[in-house]
């Protein structure tokens, strides 16, 4: 065979190779640069692009915004709070004495004053930020976290560093700790002192895969479930389907969730409920995640419920997966990750119907 032949099998193995992968990558939900523009195009949002967290058109200057992932105090002395109806993703996961605290990623932040309350960092949340290439903003940290924090697995910026101080505020409407916030302008003093991007770089795909607006995510095989209660024994939290709106609104300490900003209750799109082992530090009141390998979990939207399992991959991402092994659709719109502690998993509660 003439080398030419040789060279030009070659180069049309090269291109199938690089259409297969285009292809892959667009059935995986995950679009490139190039593939968000041309579909804003095609759909008429010219200028604007798909968020990374919520799978909703943005602009592209919000869409391309690195975003924060801010620790939230989530006790009954750190309410109300600040902030939680701007972020796309929040995650709630179990620390020490049976509370559980909140950590909120936001792209689209400009416009708020107050976010908060601030609290302190755990392993497992700083990982979490980490698989959204989120900065994370908190004030202080756990033993085990200090170490962690200090091998640079994530940027951050800590009420602690006296470089930021300008970051963090005080206020007298709780007493200390429950009393300390942060703002836009204060995050953005913070990111130039540490020098930290502000953009997702351009290979960046995302976290989570998202159903398109005119084609939702029904979840039709699924089981019907209006009423859900995670087991965590402090704060009692419940979430009600609404047909309406077709959200999940947030109840806890017997009541709405209300984010003081708006003045209205945290409502999510998607739940998604991650078991995982769980111990504790030796010597210490302090949790250890188990939130690498894999495990089980439920995945809520549109008033289903279906089982699936779920991987931390060799991306770093952890991927949530439906039985048949295909990964999971969200639907447009915010998502609430619960962290469950496997051994209390049997103590979660669902419903076909809201409670009278």
């Amino acid at each position: 065979m003439s080398k030419k032949k040789i060279i030009g099998i070659v180069c049309a193995i090269v291109a199938v190779l690089a259409v297969v992968g285009v292809v892959v990558a667009v059935s995986n939900g995950k679009k490139s640069e190039e593939n968000q523009t041309a579909d804003a195009v095609e759909s008429g949002h010219e200028g604007e692009m798909k968020s990374f967290l919520t799978g909703e058109w943005v602009d592209e200057k919000i869409g391309q915004n690195r975003p924060i992932a801010v620790m939230n105090g989530n006790t009954k002395e750190a309410l109300p709070q600040y902030g939680l109806n701007s972020a796309g993703v929040i995650y709630e996961a179990p620390v020490e004495g049976g509370i559980t605290r909140l950590m909120a990623i936001y792209e689209d932040y400009k416009d708020l004053t107050q976010i908060g309350t601030v609290r302190s960092c755990r392993p497992y949340y700083a990982y979490f930020a980490k698989e959204f290439d989120a900065i994370y903003v908190h004030v202080g940290q756990s033993v085990h976290a200090e170490s962690l924090l200090d091998s640079g697995v994530v940027d951050h910026l800590s009420g602690l560093d006296g470089a930021v101080n300008s970051t963090f505020y005080r206020t007298d409407e709780h007493p200390a700790p429950h009393n300390c916030y942060t703002s836009a302008e204060g995050i953005a003093s913070g990111i130039a002192t540490k020098g930290f991007t502000t953009t997702y770089p351009k290979s960046y795909q995302g976290h989570y895969q998202f159903a398109d607006e005119d084609e939702l995510n029904t979840l039709k095989d699924g089981e019907d479930s209006v009423l859900i209660k995670p087991y965590y024994f402090y704060n009692k939290p419940s979430f009600v389907y609404d047909e309406k709106t077709k959200t999940y609104k947030r109840f806890q300490f017997g009541e709405e969730h209300i984010d003081v900003v708006d003045g209205k209750q945290v409502e999510v799109s998607n739940i998604i409920f991650q078991n995982v082992s769980s111990s504790e530090y030796e010597g210490t009141q302090y949790l250890n995640l188990g939130i690498d390998g894999s495990g089980e979990g439920k995945f809520f939207t549109n008033g289903k419920m279906i089982d699936v399992t779920w991987k931390k991959e060799s991306d770093g991402i952890t991927h949530y997966y439906d039985l048949k092994g295909k990964e999971i659709t969200l639907n447009p719109g915010k998502t609430w990750v619960c962290i469950i502690e496997k051994q209390h998993a049997e103590k979660n509660t669902f419903d076909s119907k809201e409670e009278k």
